[in-house]
């Protein structure tokens, strides 16, 4: 009996809705209406192999919508990553791989922690523009792939998607692909009670292209993520779908978004979808369907492996996506503060910092600068660190705009990724709009460097909006931060 698409994606339906029932919480209806869209995307689209997780020229794919995590954990069971069945049974409970939101580190296959909403769209971004400066550093041959995003409702209406789109329009990241499942509901109910704006006109306004497809028809989301591939453009493809697809009384509501759906509705499920079989039993068939499915990228990950083995720049590739950093770059250090020591200079830290800066980054090629439009003033940019444009990936340097917290989590996807070691800075008090992604950056432990300037209370002619006064204290009860601040070129240097 041939498996069909419907049984597959009815996998992951019954696989979020019992997981979700056994927890008594969870998000079901966001995974049972996305199912057919995750469902080709992994078995025709994602290039990955579950053997090798973290093979560099995987493709990225990124949960935005990250209470939906019963989505990612039941395609990471599904298609042989190291989730098991009773990972799945723990979904939600102390100790547990399978977290009420995915979370970066604690099980193979999940590229980032999500939850916050906006934020896994915005990394996304970090991660597709790091993936066009490895291709143009190692060439494309080398370094091909795509980063998908499944991004809700939510994740569009948070502020720093905004950010984050225009900032991926502006740069061309035409490998960047956001699958939006376009349910109307939200918590409270329709979306409708909260926004009426055209999303596919929202982002074609931002340089993206756009689609609207039929999130339930195979054959449209397949056509529809090939000519989203062969965009010039990061491109949106809306996906009508159903809220809790399947289930006869409580499908297309706000019900089935945050709480289970009760035995009774999953019984009735069972019936409506021609699914016979207990919970958690997924059919040899299905399951062997799904493990094939997962092991086609397992050809390609050799050949590229066997490939790039015999280039020049191995070894540098090799250490950049590990973030190895080169060797002498502390002797090169120590020289300098042991110039400023003789010389002792009086300078501002900022200043201090930017020359700093000057040291590492001519010593460090995977250091990638930047600042939310105040390179100036914060001293971020150095001789080393040209400005990447869309048209030349080869820069060292990102000018944000104006989008401190779209920078934050722009960084957090360019470590994520792996290949570069990002900087940037503000002023101090606009840690504010950054604290979402610096929460994250922290969480995940990952190599972020915030250059916080500006940051004394005694700022005069500025007045009292640019004196941050609680910020330092904010920024230090933050757990996994590490929050430096030096009084002069030698503890900057240090």
């Amino acid at each position: 009996m041939t498996t069909t698409h419907t049984q597959m994606a009815n996998a992951i339906r019954f696989l979020s809705a019992d997981a979700v029932q056994t927890a008594k919480s969870g998000h079901p209806g966001m995974p049972m209406g996305m199912a057919d869209v995750a469902t080709v995307l992994f078995t025709k689209f994602l290039k990955y192999d579950p053997k090798a997780p973290k093979w560099h020229n995987r493709d990225r794919f990124v949960l935005s919508a990250g209470h939906g995590s019963m989505l990612i954990y039941s395609l990471l069971y599904l298609t042989g990553y190291k989730c098991s069945l009773n990972d799945i049974k723990s979904f939600r409970q102390l100790g547990a791989k399978t977290a009420g939101h995915p979370e970066f580190g604690h099980i193979d296959g999940v590229e980032t922690t999500t939850g916050p909403l906006g934020q896994g769209i915005t990394m996304s971004v970090g991660m597709a523009l790091s993936e066009k400066m490895m291709a143009n550093r190692f060439g494309d041959k080398v370094i091909d792939h795509h980063t998908y995003v499944i991004a809700g409702d939510g994740c569009l209406m948070e502020g720093i998607s905004q950010e984050a789109i225009s900032l991926a329009g502006h740069l061309k990241l035409n490998k960047m692909i956001v699958l939006w499942d376009d349910n109307k509901i939200s918590i409270d109910g329709n979306t409708n009670l909260a926004t009426s704006e055209d999303q596919c006109a929202r982002f074609e306004a931002s340089g993206w292209d756009s689609q609207r497809i039929d999130g339930h028809d195979p054959a449209a989301i397949s056509k529809a993520i090939a000519k989203a591939k062969k965009s010039k453009k990061p491109s949106l493809i809306a996906c009508k779908t159903i809220i809790g697809f399947g289930a006869p009384t409580k499908g297309g509501t706000h019900h089935t978004h945050g709480a289970p759906l009760g035995e009774d509705e999953i019984l009735k499920m069972r019936k409506a979808l021609n699914w016979e079989y207990p919970a958690y039993l997924i059919p040899k068939e299905i399951l062997i369907a799904w493990r094939t499915a997962g092991a086609r990228g397992a050809v390609d990950r050799a050949a590229w492996e066997k490939r790039t083995k015999r280039m020049k720049n191995a070894d540098e590739m090799k250490k950049m996506a590990t973030g190895k950093l080169p060797a002498g770059w502390t002797t090169k250090l120590n020289t300098f503060k042991k110039k400023m020591v003789s010389e002792q200079p009086n300078l501002a830290t900022r200043q201090a910092s930017g020359k700093v800066l000057e040291v590492l980054t001519s010593t460090i090629p995977a250091l990638i600068g930047g600042s939310a439009d105040l390179s100036g003033s914060v001293n971020t940019m150095t001789s080393s660190t040209k400005s990447l444009t869309n048209k030349d990936f080869s820069g060292r340097y990102i000018h944000y705009g104006v989008r401190e917290h779209g920078m934050g989590a722009v960084m957090n996807g360019l470590t994520l990724h792996g290949g570069f070691i990002p900087y940037s800075g503000t002023f101090a008090v606009f840690a504010d709009y950054m604290k979402g992604a610096m929460r994250l950056s922290a969480l995940m432990a990952q190599r972020v460097v915030y250059v916080l300037t500006h940051d004394s209370i005694g700022l005069g002619e500025d007045g009292p909006t640019h004196q941050p006064v609680e910020t330092l204290p904010m920024l230090r009860a933050l757990p996994n931060f590490n929050v430096l601040r030096p009084c002069d070129i030698i503890e900057t240097a240090e």
